[in-house]
């Protein structure tokens, strides 16, 4: 099951719950986002050519953050980019997170193993604002 996020039509994520994937490959984000998030699924045999990627010039202008939750449970609360607080979703073990946009934080419910991936390098405070979480 895959859903979206979204903000007065801003996607702010997309959540894909223990997705089976299709046969070949596919594609839940739009072409134009600047984190690409597919899945794959071949038969044994399948033969992926060799190839590299070519250097194109990208202009990133904010950090998109895919997460990959390996064991537990976590709850992330999303915020509007104004840092208001809009809802809360739970997550587990077998789900893969998007965030793309707005404000989120978490609240780890059962003992976590998660994988992140997003662009580098990381900034420091020039790369996040830290705000007072909704209560």
């Amino acid at each position: 099951m895959i859903s979206e996020i979204r903000h007065q039509g801003e996607l702010l994520a997309i959540i894909v719950r223990g997705l089976k994937a299709e046969a070949g490959v596919g594609f839940v984000t739009p072409d134009s986002l600047g984190q690409q998030l597919g899945f794959h699924r071949h038969p044994a045999g399948k033969v992926i050519p060799p190839h590299v990627h070519n250097s194109i010039v990208r202009n990133v202008s904010q950090t998109i953050e895919v997460l990959v939750l390996r064991q537990g449970k976590l709850r992330i609360d999303f915020y509007t980019p104004a840092q208001d607080y809009l809802e809360s979703r739970e997550v587990e073990a077998g789900d893969t997170v998007l965030l793309a946009s707005g404000g989120h934080g978490f609240e780890v419910l059962e003992e976590l193993e998660m994988v992140e991936i997003k662009q580098g390098p990381y900034a420091g405070n020039l790369d996040v604002s830290r705000f007072t979480p909704a209560t």
